[in-house]
């Protein structure tokens, strides 16, 4: 398989280096990293970030408090679509999608190809049908005009499975290959979870999506975190305790199997430009 690490959207909020850590603007820089994976099956993305729609006619399918807070730039040639095509593939070819949750920033590009199969857990879709992920918060971070022409859906359990070094995992994804499976990682969402994908070389990668934001979240003892995204993941939690377990253990298997998982979340920037870049 051959992964293609995509940008599809950028986010520049107003507090520089209090979100990404590194900006001297007063902007920061935050991306929405998601994969494009090159299978038998197919073509295969994990999450959308915004799609063509959401450029088009942001405040039909955005809310405007997350459009503001995040300053988001909606720009179409961030859209997987865009990107898709300028990798040389046909959209048509894109023939599922897994998505770690159902949030705007994740889903927005789900109606850009129709015909694809959307995998992700049965409660994730349950709670965002509701939009019931916090009293404030979860009507605007659930946008159904996002996902509401999708036909194919294909829901799973969040646990029960076969173990994944020492996280419940759910594998055998209708359709396919069995070296991607999906992690459960709930706190940021009931149903949230990680995507694991096997590699050619034997060596996993892990996205974790928003079950952490920060680089210094995982990979060292010593906790790190930007106060500004330390802060947005708070009003964003539906489940204080579950995110910050599944941090710790994010953080432990960052240090006792990092030779063998390369794990990375959805928005820091750094880590999206290493990997994108062939470094890891």
């Amino acid at each position: 398989m051959r992964i293609h690490h995509l940008n599809c959207g950028t986010c520049c909020p107003v507090g520089g280096r209090l979100f990404d850590g590194k900006s001297d603007s007063p902007f920061g820089h935050l991306v929405c990293h998601c994969l494009l994976i090159e299978t038998d099956s197919g073509l295969v993305l994990v999450d959308t970030g915004f799609g063509t729609r959401d450029v088009a006619h942001p405040l039909r399918r955005l809310s405007p408090f997350f459009l503001t807070l995040n300053n988001i730039q909606l720009r179409r040639e961030e859209t997987a679509l865009a990107q898709v095509r300028r990798l040389g593939f046909d959209p048509a070819d894109v023939r599922h999608i897994i998505v770690t949750h159902l949030d705007f920033d994740h889903a927005g590009g789900l109606e850009d190809f129709p015909n694809a199969a959307v995998h992700v857990t049965a409660r994730e879709k349950e709670v965002a049908d509701e939009r019931a992920g916090g009293a404030f918060v979860g009507t605007r971070r659930y946008r159904p005009q996002q996902w509401d022409e999708m036909q194919d859906w294909r829901l799973y359990p969040l646990g029960g499975g076969e173990r994944w070094f020492g996280f419940d995992a759910v594998r055998d994804l209708q359709g396919l290959p069995p070296e991607i499976l999906l992690v459960p990682l709930a706190g940021h969402t009931w149903g949230h979870t990680g995507v694991a994908i096997r590699e050619d070389g034997g060596r996993w990668l892990l996205h974790a999506a928003d079950a952490y934001f920060y680089r210094g979240e995982i990979g060292s003892e010593r906790y790190s975190c930007t106060p500004a995204l330390r802060g947005y993941q708070r009003m964003m939690e539906v489940d204080r305790a579950a995110r910050l377990h599944n941090q710790q253990r994010l953080r432990r298997l960052s240090l006792d199997h990092g030779d063998e998982v390369r794990i990375f979340c959805a928005h820091d920037p750094v880590e999206f430009e290493l990997l994108a870049s062939g470094q890891q």
